[in-house]
């Protein structure tokens, strides 16, 4: 599966990069395929060691934060994997 999710720390003040850098960090040293932009972070694995890692980088932010707000997306799809790389690919054969 794959999974984009963003956790944003609520009553911390406007900059939200430090807490949100704790997630990330939870996220990259899980091991598990991902990759971060701007709004969200996409992770790939299966269902338990993914949602494992979502409610670890919610407890991350949760340590400075006193409420935090969780966007998660899910793409559930047996057999495919690689999913992060082969998805963009597809639409980009299609770009060019």
């Amino acid at each position: 599966m794959i999974v984009a999710f963003s956790v944003t720390p609520l009553g911390v003040g406007e900059s939200v990069s430090e807490p949100v850098a704790a997630a990330v960090k939870v996220v990259r040293e899980s091991g598990l395929p991902n990759r971060t932009d701007a709004m969200f972070t996409s992770l790939e694995g299966e269902w338990d060691e993914v949602m494992d890692v979502v409610k670890r980088a919610v407890e991350a932010v949760a340590a400075s934060a006193p409420r935090v707000s969780l966007v998660l997306k899910a793409d559930v799809r047996e057999g495919v994997e690689d999913g992060l790389t082969t998805k963009v690919e597809a639409v980009e054969r299609h770009l060019s």
